[in-house]
């Protein structure tokens, strides 16, 4: 209040004087000034602040809409790229798949795998492709990595496939090294066991199992598995053999059904 005082009596006496040449009337002017000049120089500030807040502001709101558009962008080609990953990867499986094909030298469907045993009664999968597609029960399913299993049942566009770890599973096999034969069938809790193998027959862990052809369904010398233990317990006629399967049931997405029967083998028989 003191300061508004002060300046209002300095800007009567200019006024009361006027504005003459001489340094003695100039000099209440230039201390006026002087006087004025740090709030004038505040004034100026607010003022160019005040502007440059708004201006800021209208720059961030700018900013962050390109952001937010970029972040779009950058998600979609993202989505782009794992599409197109995803594409690579199926077409890769499908080629094995067609190689599987010629070298079995067989009529073939190639199916994705869409789904599993949902009540948990069975092992099974679900195909993507049916009658629609020349399919019908009992053919035999393959994969890149070996024996999958058979069809039980096939709709005009979905067929079930029994996987050969189901414990109604079976199919005839032999050890590739001794030649011992046995048939193939899942286990309750999990896995596949070698049943009917003799006792006196020379089976070891680390032996490969493959089809004999003799079950009608699947050709012979396809790779069903690696013996994983043998043992001898109680009184039994045969061996207990374990073998571990050669597919991974539970990363299937695609697989190879054999339309055409194969031409049963005749019994191996040794030296």
């Amino acid at each position: 209040m003191i300061t508004i005082g002060i300046l209002v009596i300095i800007s009567l006496h200019m006024l009361s004087t006027g504005v003459k040449p001489d340094g003695r009337a100039s000099r209440p002017s230039l201390l006026l000034m002087e006087v004025l000049r740090p709030f004038q120089a505040l004034e100026s500030a607010l003022t160019y602040g005040a502007s440059g807040l708004v201006h800021d502001y209208f720059d961030l709101v700018g900013v962050r809409e390109q952001n937010v558009e970029l972040r779009k962008q950058l998600a979609e080609l993202q989505s782009e790229r794992a599409r197109l990953v995803e594409l690579q990867v199926e077409n890769r499986h499908l080629a094995d798949l067609l190689e599987l094909k010629e070298a079995l030298g067989t009529s073939a469907v190639a199916a994705n795998v869409i789904g599993s045993d949902a009540t948990g009664l069975s092992r099974s999968l679900v195909l993507g492709e049916g009658s629609g597609d020349e399919l019908r029960r009992d053919m035999a399913v393959v994969s890149t990595e070996g024996v999958v299993g058979r069809l039980i049942a096939v709709s005009s566009s979905v067929s079930r496939v029994l996987l050969i770890d189901d414990h109604n599973s079976a199919l005839d096999a032999f050890d590739q090294r001794s030649r011992a034969r046995g048939i193939i069938a899942g286990v309750v809790d999990d896995g596949l066991t070698m049943k009917y193998v003799d006792r006196s027959e020379d089976i070891k862990p680390g032996d490969t199992i493959v089809t004999s052809g003799m079950d009608g369904v699947f050709p012979r010398g396809l790779l069903v598995g690696q013996v994983a233990r043998v043992s001898q317990e109680g009184p039994g006629l045969f061996l207990n053999v374990e073998v571990k399967a050669a597919v991974d049931f539970r990363r299937l997405e695609q697989v190879l059904i054999l339309t055409q029967k194969p031409v049963e083998s005749a019994p191996d028989r040794k030296g």
